[in-house]
């Protein structure tokens, strides 16, 4: 795939802005920070968990809530080791790896090579780079390690840290993490299990906990094909250039549905969940240019089509959910396997032949959404550096524009002083709200830069109790996109804020 052109400076710039903002205001902090942190791993503070939850709850309730034949799970991190081995993941899940002799540095290969095409592009060699990112597809397809690594030095890409193009040969790196299980004086995993006695592997997707109980669903819940499974959990992936920010890390969460269907519908079915998937982007108010499809080139092993739903990041249009027709691979693996069939029998007459379809393996639609790369494309979208000043007074805010239904924070209850009884209302306010939807209290500084805090923090109404709220039972409501103000009964809070939020 062809990279976007370098991003201007002021993207560059929103990015490390975004960085510092969610340091800041509680989004999210480096992990182990009193220790000096650990690369590509993060914690989520108290509004980052809050948005990142409600991400969550959003997409929960759009595919089991909204769905009647989709319904959720949430299988164990943990999973019996021959599972990586019938999924694929201990023979294929690799990445082509080169190092720099002198400075010791790993690379991605397609990192490497895709730098190096948005150096070209930058230089105005828009041409040169199409041909090199073309020519790396085609070598990666074919897995040409040797091909690669002549692209490499044919074109002169060198080391950021060295300088020099000393290159060692390609080689594949398995990214999963693998750990001890139980005792190390006796195995704890049956026979089936597979290379070392007690050696298991946090999970690199979520998606085999599905496969696996893929009867135990059926069955319990009497799941009629076409129905989905879908689940939200962590994943682990050792990658060796983990970057940028939370977009790349070795430890992050997953929305994950699979669809099971009838063998010969794939086409149709996949070509549904594309759309239903760009809706549901969409549906979240960011502008349709913000999204695009990417086709994949190189289909993983389990696949017959894929395409990326890729969203414009302050670096550029990069990933953001996977579509993948992944045949009957997994289910027919597992069945081979686990020596436990993973069949279906469907009793729905075949027009074709006037009999029922009788016993098949399902196929599968996947859609899988990074949670934390979503919690990033709505943050990056909301995020803005607004110029208020006027002739007579210089002013400004940082402001993120969350959808309503998003926010960590949807009401702000703000007495404009500490006495004469404006505090007591305004507990009266949160007593009423706080059971509906997430509330804040402050009572702290001035109004103004009471304003400025919820602005950053994405709330999108702050409500202020002042003494005219003592005579006629009305508030000042403010609106965080437009700054706007009005004043309206005390008991329409509620209501307005619960239509906001859907």
């Amino acid at each position: 795939m062809a990279n976007e052109a370098k991003k201007p400076a002021q993207e560059v710039g929103k990015f490390q802005a975004i960085i510092s903002h969610c340091k800041e205001y509680g989004f999210i902090f480096p992990s182990s920070e009193i220790y000096d942190g650990l690369q590509a791993v993060y914690d989520y503070g108290q509004m980052g968990s809050e948005l990142k939850k409600n991400i969550k709850d959003y997409w929960w309730k759009s595919m089991t809530q909204l769905h009647d034949n989709i319904v959720g799970i949430d299988a164990a991190i943990f999973m019996h080791p021959t599972t990586w081995k019938a999924s694929g993941h201990v023979d294929n899940f690799n990445d082509p790896m080169i190092d720099n002799k002198d400075s010791k540095k790993r690379y991605r290969v397609d990192h490497l090579i895709e730098g190096h095409a948005e150096l070209l592009k930058a230089d105005g060699k828009e041409k040169e780079a199409e041909e090199l990112l073309a020519a790396m597809d085609a070598l990666l397809a074919k897995d040409d390690f040797a091909g690669l690594k002549q692209l490499i030095e044919d074109n002169k890409m060198v080391c950021a840290i060295s300088g020099t193009c000393n290159w060692t040969d390609i080689r594949q790196f398995n990214l999963m993490f693998s750990t001890e299980f139980g005792s190390t004086e006796a195995s704890e995993i049956p026979p089936a299990g597979g290379g070392g006695a007690n050696k298991v592997y946090l999970r690199p997707e979520t998606a085999q906990g599905i496969f696996v109980n893929f009867l135990n669903v059926q069955k319990t819940g009497r799941m009629k094909v076409p129905f989905g499974i879908a689940q939200i959990g962590k994943a682990f992936r050792n990658e060796i250039v983990a970057r940028q920010f939370i977009f790349r890390m070795r430890e992050f969460e997953q929305m994950e549905m699979q669809f099971f269907i009838r063998p010969g519908t794939q086409k149709e079915w996949y070509e549904f969940w594309k759309a239903e998937r760009l809706k549901w982007h969409r549906s979240l108010g960011i502008p349709a240019e913000k999204y695009r499809y990417h086709d994949h080139i190189k289909l993983a092993h389990y696949a017959d089509a894929a395409c990326d739903i890729e969203f414009d990041f302050p670096m550029g249009f990069k990933e953001l959910e996977g579509i993948h027709s992944r045949t009957d691979f997994d289910l027919r693996s597992h069945q081979e396997y686990s020596k436990k069939k993973q069949q279906y029998f469907d009793n729905d007459i075949d027009p074709a032949t006037g009999k029922p379809y009788g016993n098949y393996i399902p196929f599968v639609i996947e859609t899988s959404i990074g949670l934390d790369r979503m919690f990033l494309a709505v943050l990056s979208q909301a995020y803005e550096e607004q110029d208020l000043s006027t002739p007579e007074r210089p002013d400004s805010r940082v402001v993120l524009k969350l959808p309503a239904s998003l926010a960590p924070i949807k009401l702000a209850v703000l007495p404009l002083t500490k006495k004469d009884g404006l505090p007591e209302v305004a507990e009266r306010i949160m007593s009423d709200c706080r059971p509906h939807f997430r509330c804040f209290y402050e009572e702290k500084d001035s109004i103004g830069k009471r304003y400025r805090r919820m602005d950053a923090l994405g709330t999108p109404f702050c409500v202020t109790v002042d003494h005219q709220t003592l005579q006629d039972d009305t508030v000042t409501i403010r609106y965080r996109d437009t700054m706007e103000q009005e004043r309206i009964p005390i008991e329409k809070i509620k209501e307005l804020v619960m239509n906001a939020i859907g």
